[in-house]
């Protein structure tokens, strides 16, 4: 399980990554990606190999805002009080943001259920929200990147932060996204120690061409791998950031086909309602869904969006908004797990501790060394570690014990 790494410290800080450079050598690989990008999808730049630490002596490239004057307007793809998914998790992030830096509720405009899909929808939700004061714009999903790259160019005094994307333009637009695959290799580890069928299913948003969704997939496969090396990960796509029904389906195949432990890529909770229905486990993701699957969610895998959007309103307040784009991971708070279940195999908690310890403290990354992928190639080198830009960028390979059907 232990892999030491000589190229990449985990930062306690803050990790900004800048796209503005070479963001279209990316985009040909980050195909349709939300989450959630995270990703991720998320990132590029030559400044993507080695990241760079946004701290409160950076100097700011925007005019500081005062608080009693800033009016964030946030863009959601669905709608936050629906469900526990994707969106769910970016507005308790969005609260938190509001309790942490004490914004008042009209400080606060929310535009629910935009189509990221539909440019003209995009645009004219982002409008209403600067035609009502908004000089913040958060817009949550991936296909709202390009739109807040135009706009960003209409309105310099505004400034354009969107999530799982990879550009920005260094002044008024950036991106923002996280190592969500480090929580993804720890829930891996879980969901390796528990599986009886050695078979682990994993219902994926996207296909192969998605970095974002194949990082996820990968890391935890790996993860899986590290303490079961006979588990296999079966993945089904849905082809859609949210598809209640489609996920439903998805899992209910994985099920049929044998998995015994279902995770998932999507936005609904509906693949751990499917376990539990299935009398087998489950491993959720964006917040905690053993709320709506006590009897089979071991873990899941979670983002706390507080940690960015409170970093990135402090820093336009304080005058310090740099227009890189952000890349957060476990260290800062960024990205975990939920607390294990009764339900997980006896040393788990043990095991998991040792994985996260080595990510947070021994510099650790998931993607280090020669990879086996399932094609029976490899990808890395003996020494080194892939960077964030080619794990959100350029992925589009599965780790050696995946299979897609």
């Amino acid at each position: 399980m232990k892999k030491l790494l000589s190229l990449l410290a985990v930062s306690a800080m803050v990790v900004s990554l800048c796209a503005c450079s070479n963001g279209e050598t990316t985009k040909e690989n980050a195909e349709t990606t939300e989450s959630s990008s995270e990703a991720e999808t998320t990132e590029s730049s030559s400044e993507a190999e080695t990241g760079t630490e946004a701290t409160d002596e950076s100097t700011g490239v925007m005019p500081a805002i005062a608080k009693e004057d800033i009016k964030v307007g946030v863009i959601h793809i669905t709608d936050p009080a629906e469900g526990s998914g994707y969106t769910y998790t970016h507005d308790l992030g969005i609260q938190g943001m509001q309790s942490n830096i004490g914004l008042d509720d009209s400080q606060i405009v929310r535009k629910n259920n935009v189509n990221d899909t539909d440019a003209t929808a995009i645009e004219n939700a982002i409008r209403e929200c600067i035609e009502e004061g908004c000089n913040v714009i958060f817009a949550t999903s991936w296909g709202f990147m390009d739109t807040c790259e135009a706009l960003s160019e209409e309105f310099p005094d505004v400034i354009f932060s969107h999530g799982t994307g990879y550009k920005c333009n260094g002044v008024n637009f950036n991106n923002y996204f996280g190592r969500i695959y480090q929580a993804r290799y720890l829930a891996g580890v879980a969901a390796g120690l528990k599986t009886e069928s050695n078979k682990l299913g994993y219902v994926a948003a996207m296909g192969q061409e998605n970095s974002e969704v194949t990082g996820g997939v990968n890391a935890f496969a790996m993860g899986a791998y590290s303490v079961n090396p006979d588990c296999e990960v079966y993945v089904k796509v849905t082809n859609s950031w949210f598809d209640p029904e489609g996920e439903t389906q998805a899992a209910q195949a994985l099920v049929d086909l044998g998995c015994d432990v279902i995770a998932q890529h999507c936005d609904t909770p509906n693949p751990q309602t499917v376990a539990e229905q299935n009398g087998v486990w489950g491993v959720g993701y964006n917040s905690d869904m053993s709320k709506d699957a006590a009897g089979a969610v071991l873990t899941s895998v979670m983002w706390d969006w507080s940690v960015y959007y409170t970093y990135a309103v402090q820093s336009i307040i304080d005058g310090t908004w740099t227009g890189e784009n952000y890349f957060g991971g476990m260290a800062d708070g960024l990205v975990n797990i939920a607390p294990l279940s009764d339900l997980c195999a006896d040393g788990t908690q043990e095991a998991v501790d040792a994985a996260r310890e080595q990510i947070i403290d021994e510099g650790f990354n998931v993607f280090d060394g020669v990879i086996e992928t399932n094609d029976g190639s490899t990808v890395g080198e003996e020494g080194s570690t892939l960077s964030d830009s080619d794990i959100t960028g350029s992925m589009n390979w599965y780790f050696k014990n995946v299979v897609v059907k």
